[in-house]
């Protein structure tokens, strides 16, 4: 007598694999994506998406980094770059860089600092 089959774990490999259609990591320009990238919704979600590139559009009506959507999505980074790949192909989402590139050679702001820093000795 063989033992009774678990059911498969919904949280498992195998959901990863249906998410992404087998597909294990972004192509085209999802590839630069890291996990200070902002991603912001362009369009709103339409019938007969899957899940959770609803859930993404939703989320990030407001700018979300790729970090605080895969916590909430409950989702691996490369998961989330597969699915975040899709939207910006069909361009539903924009990605963002954290740091304006034209400030990106300049360096943190002195003043900025030091007004933090004054704050923190003031605890």
């Amino acid at each position: 007598m063989s033992a009774p089959r678990r059911p498969a774990d919904p949280s498992g490999l195998e959901r990863y694999y249906v998410l992404t259609g087998g597909r294990s990591g972004p192509g085209g320009s999802a590839s630069s994506l890291d996990v200070a990238t902002l991603i912001v919704s362009r369009t709103a979600p339409v019938p007969g998406m899957q899940h959770e590139h609803e859930e993404i559009l939703r989320r990030c009506r407001d700018p979300l980094s790729v970090a605080e959507l895969g916590a909430h999505l409950r989702l691996p980074f490369n998961i989330l770059a597969v699915l975040l790949a899709d939207l910006l192909e069909a361009d539903r989402v924009e990605a963002r860089d954290p740091i304006p590139a034209h400030d990106a050679g300049r360096g943190p702001d002195l003043a900025l600092l030091e007004e933090v820093l004054s704050g923190l000795q003031r605890l």
